[in-house]
């Protein structure tokens, strides 16, 4: 644990060697990285936090926009003597990487993106996204997400466990009972959805001006999506090169959403050749 940026923060550290941060999306915690943590900890330092409002973290009532997540690993990293680092998102944590990336390009000399193309254009293409990502207008609601989904989150998290993956026993039940119950915890849930309430307007607002104004990661950018997910029916590569100056990436087969778990061999191979081209 850590106390950054006014919250108490839990993470994972293992290996030694330049510094890689994980950061996990929703509805997960840094628990996702368990396959892939120990190979890539071969060569680095590999740290992987529960997010604000996730996992063993603290879950207060604000900064679940990108920008103050973002700035909980900056502090996360100055707190362990990091000054510059890789980061690798997943999903949500992707988003945050990305914010990160823009906010502090002296300290983030690396990203890779698992799974995503930016928000800004996901809010551009709600006429593609409307059916696989409705549950982001869900999210947008203010408590009945906490009512519905607090009625049976094992049944509510297990329906996107099994319609976001191409390879289903890589979360099995015991994986799948680690998360619900981490998201049974107290604030939990509410954590987890203002995580999605903060896209709009609060970070679509700051996505927006800092588009308009030129500013793009200047970083070298690895994108990996699985080709059985809905990112794999986007033109992954020509987004991300809108709002990155240096990118590369693929799309991984026979793989849906839950990349570090559905193909975590890949994952390590992709992100090895990324960190020491």
């Amino acid at each position: 644990m850590a106390t950054v940026n006014g919250i108490r923060m839990h993470y994972r550290r293992a290996g030694d060697g330049p510094p890689l941060f994980l950061l996990h999306g929703w509805p997960q915690t840094s628990h996702c990285w368990r396959q892939v943590m120990a190979p890539l900890a071969e060569t680095h330092t590999v740290i992987a936090p529960d997010l604000r409002g996730y996992g063993h973290s603290d879950k207060p009532k604000s900064g679940y926009d990108k920008r103050t997540m973002a700035a909980d690993i900056a502090a996360l990293a100055d707190h362990l003597g990091f000054a510059k680092t890789a980061v690798a998102g997943h999903d949500r944590g992707g988003r945050v990487a990305h914010r990160w990336a823009l906010d502090r390009p002296d300290q983030v000399d690396r990203l890779a993106v698992l799974d995503i193309v930016p928000t800004r254009a996901m809010w551009q293409r709600l006429d593609v996204i409307a059916k696989p990502s409705w549950h982001w207008l869900f999210h947008l609601q203010p408590d009945l997400p906490e009512l519905l989904a607090g009625q049976n989150i094992a049944a509510y998290l297990g329906y996107f466990f099994e319609r976001w993956t191409y390879q289903r026993h890589a979360l099995d039940a015991d994986t799948q009972a680690e998360y619900v119950r981490a998201f049974s915890q107290p604030g939990a849930l509410r954590a987890g959805f203002d995580d999605y309430r903060a896209s709009f307007p609060d970070d679509a607002e700051l996505d927006d001006a800092d588009f308009e104004a030129g500013k793009r990661v200047t970083q070298p950018l690895l994108a990996l999506w699985g080709a059985n997910g809905l990112v794999g029916t986007l033109p992954t590569l020509e987004i991300w090169r809108e709002y990155a100056a240096d990118v590369t990436g693929e799309a991984l087969a026979e793989c849906g959403h839950f990349l570090p778990e559905e193909q975590p061999g890949e994952v390590v191979a992709h992100l090895r050749k990324f960190l020491d081209p």
